[in-house]
């Protein structure tokens, strides 16, 4: 008797023993992956993120991306300052109604009269809350789809320019293809995200260099705040910008922010100074603010014209 129980016992404390081994064993694998797997992500991060200097200023170097995609252009000679997956194919959010304004201003009159539909009243995130059956001038509903983002302006102008938002996009597309936005493809007027909706931070400089030309656009986006009015009433709603630059960095022109849980925090900035004109790009970032005032502050000094 006693000496099955010293077996059962002695069979007992080896399996112990061996499933000690082997919890010890998985848990030095997961170390070394883990360990691996970080080493791996900091030499990525080392060796993606640090760029050259320019003409003997250095970029701003970060331990991890600030964002998705940026470009930093230097528009008076055409160089590249500043550049991470700039070519890579991202949502855009509300960097979308750049060009839907684009093609407002084109196919549309800033006189005429918008009457609000209650599919562009239902429009949701950033809004004016505009009622169904109000009327607006176009003009003031394009301030309101640059200057505060407003997705209820912005679907009430874009079915009154195409018709119906389908017929819309269609436009959009047209203008993408011939403006040569080969990585640009739109599925909806105001920036929601879709599989079928997105564009790159190349694309979208080239798109926002056009837009500026536009001298109703570039005035717009440059503004701080608005008040618009309905024609058949007496509410005022006032227009506060969403581009934090503005008014906080001297020589800030624009132009749009962007924002959704897919595409993260966007930003396209102008910045006009002392000579030097820039243009930024910054897609899908959680702090765009201080990436945009870093990468501004490097390249004002690298694009500085010398007096």
């Amino acid at each position: 008797m006693m000496a099955r129980d010293d077996e059962k016992s002695s069979r007992g404390i080896f399996l112990a023993n061996t499933v000690r081994l082997l919890v010890r064993g998985a848990i030095i694998s997961t170390v070394a992956v883990t360990l691996s797997l970080a080493l791996a992500k900091s030499v990525k991060a080392q060796s993606v993120y640090v760029q050259p200097a320019i003409n003997g200023h250095q970029p701003p170097v970060w331990r991890v991306a600030p964002a998705h995609g940026i470009l930093l252009k230097d528009l008076k000679t055409g160089r590249v300052l500043y550049e991470h997956n700039a070519g890579k194919r991202m949502s855009p959010a509300s960097l979308t109604k750049i060009m839907s304004a684009l093609v407002i201003l084109e196919k549309g009159q800033m006189d005429d009269l918008v009457t609000i539909s209650p599919n562009a009243a239902r429009a949701h995130k950033t809004h004016l809350r505009v009622k169904a059956g109000q009327i607006f001038r176009l003009e003031d509903l394009l301030k309101a789809m640059l200057i505060m983002s407003a997705n209820d302006a912005c679907l009430a102008a874009v079915e009154h320019v195409g018709g119906d938002e389908a017929q819309f996009v269609v436009l959009m597309n047209a203008k993408a293809t011939a403006l040569g936005l080969a990585d640009t493809h739109f599925s909806n007027g105001c920036g929601f995200d879709n599989p079928d909706h997105y564009s790159t931070a190349e694309d979208l400089a080239t798109l926002s260099i056009m837009a500026l030309d536009e001298p109703i656009f570039r005035e717009l986006v440059r503004e701080e705040r608005a008040i618009i009015r309905p024609v058949n009433g007496q509410h005022a709603y006032v227009l506060h910008t969403t581009n934090k630059l503005l008014g906080h960095i001297p020589g800030v022109e624009g132009v749009k922010t962007g924002f959704t849980s897919k595409a993260g925090r966007c930003l396209v900035a102008k910045v006009s100074q002392n000579g030097s004109d820039l243009l930024l790009v910054i897609l899908h970032s959680n702090r765009r603010w201080s990436t945009a005032k870093s990468l501004i502050s490097y390249g004002l000094r690298v694009s500085e014209v010398p007096h």
